[in-house]
């Protein structure tokens, strides 16, 4: 039995999310109705570093599985590709330890949120970035970034229907990228909260219009309630960007 690392990318435009549910067409569901026919009808059950919700890209998600079919990586690939539909592309497999668990073994991961700024919308990114018109502090925002790093209960950035009771996490990194008028959250940490980084990016768009002060931050984390934070951002301009491992 050999256990397989895949990293793949997604457009997450047309998927109720990456985990499989009763209704609706998801990441997970596509690449085990793939594994299924592979292994000859057999159910091949896998594991993602964590769930993205509807209408969330990734670039670099990771599962696993486990198989007793003696295929190379490469040949993992190529056959998972050739079958996968166009909206899912395997970018890397290789072959790990049993031990190995795509997401209890993750040390931190990254994700970035695209933003389009300026006078008129790109009708070919309406899916992938969140357009956003309005005028921005930018250094504003880049205060309001710095706010975030540590370790912190992130109550007051989490949905209120998450059933996780440690709120505890840590951001190595939140910064803005600018390009033009390209605009893109990087964030890091050490694992985010349901909704988490698109209510850290409905904040800080607040802090760049003004309607709240970068140092109000500090005040919002302390709260630990969700009514003091801002509106979560949409989610076709969320990217899972890469999940690190030791």
């Amino acid at each position: 039995m050999a256990r397989m690392k895949v990293t793949v990318a997604y457009d997450g435009t047309d998927f109720a999310g990456y985990q499989i549910q009763p209704i609706g067409r998801t990441v997970q569901g596509s690449v085990q109705a793939v594994l299924k026919k592979i292994h000859k009808g057999e159910f091949v059950p896998t594991s993602a570093s964590g769930r993205t919700d509807a209408g969330v890209h990734a670039i670099g998600q990771v599962i696993h599985f486990d198989t007793d079919m003696d295929i190379p990586a490469s040949g993992w690939q190529r056959g998972l590709n050739a079958m996968l539909p166009k909206d899912i592309q395997v970018r890397d497999v290789e072959e790990v330890d049993e031990t190995f668990h795509s997401r209890f073994s993750s040390v931190s991961k990254e994700y970035h949120y695209k933003l389009l700024t300026g006078n008129q919308p790109d009708i070919f990114r309406r899916n992938h970035a969140f357009y956003f018109p309005y005028r921005l502090n930018r250094d504003d925002i880049k205060i309001g970034c710095e706010q975030f790093l540590g370790t912190h209960d992130f109550t007051s950035f989490s949905s209120v229907k998450t059933h996780v009771t440690d709120k505890v996490r840590t951001i190595y990194e939140l910064s803005l990228i600018e390009d033009g008028d390209d605009l893109t959250f990087k964030i890091k940490g050490s694992g985010f909260l349901y909704n988490m980084v698109r209510i850290i990016v409905g904040t800080l768009l607040d802090v760049g219009q003004g309607r709240k002060r970068p140092e109000d931050i500090k005040t919002i984390i302390e709260r630990k309630d969700r009514a003091f934070a801002s509106k979560t951002a949409p989610a076709h301009g969320l990217y899972l960007h890469q999940v690190n491992y030791e």
